[in-house]
């Protein structure tokens, strides 16, 4: 059992607490407006941003240009933290490019900005209604976590354990490239109505 915070309310800040409670952890969800935070989940402690992290594990539930507005505001808070990102960074005014440089990812740009926390890559690859319904077509929802220190991707996946979710390692922090431009042709679809927002990429076993 863990203690998570999750930063942001929305359709996926819902559903990773949903699965973090099921999961047995003990979870903060924090948001600007602190009655979305408390309606995102009743059995998490609510708060607004700027309350104290309680979570040793923090999930950055954002889009990346809010995820790093959030992380400038929190500082040291985040200071040995497992820091999960689960941004795909997009470039929403176009929708046909990612913002961030060829040989990188968010999470590489994230970790830059918070060198004192450990960070993750994780979640992006599924869509909200997935986590909710622990499915995607007949197979188990499955979350891949990308990261270069073994013992917080431990941590993340037996938080994710008895959930109803999988979740697995995804190799090195330099895996989050791959898995953004993975997560962004999975939006892109959904976005085109080729699949739906209830569906995803599954892995068989």
């Amino acid at each position: 059992m863990a203690n998570i915070t999750i930063i942001g309310a929305g359709n996926m800040g819902a559903a990773i607490a949903a699965v973090a409670v099921a999961g047995g952890n003990t979870v903060q969800v924090l948001a600007r407006d602190a009655s979305k935070a408390a309606a995102a989940n009743p059995s998490a402690n609510a708060g607004a941003i700027g309350d104290p992290v309680t979570g040793d594990i923090v999930v950055l539930a954002l889009p990346y240009g809010a995820a790093l507005e959030v992380i400038a505001e929190l500082g040291s808070q985040l200071d040995g933290k497992i820091l999960v990102d689960i941004s795909n960074p997009v470039d929403f005014s176009t929708f046909d490019s990612l913002v961030v440089p060829a040989d990188g990812s968010a999470a590489r740009e994230i970790a830059k900005r918070v060198p004192s926390a450990v960070v993750l890559k994780a979640f992006n690859t599924n869509f909200a209604a997935t986590l909710h319904t622990g499915t995607v077509g007949d197979a188990t929802t499955t979350v891949i976590v990308a990261g270069d220190d073994a013992d917080a991707k431990a941590a993340l996946i037996g938080a994710i354990a008895g959930s109803g979710i999988s979740a697995i390692d995804g190799g090195s922090l330099g895996r989050a490239r791959e898995l953004e431009a993975l997560g962004f042709l999975q939006l892109t679809l959904a976005a085109g109505e080729k699949t739906s927002w209830t569906s995803g990429f599954a892995l068989a076993k």
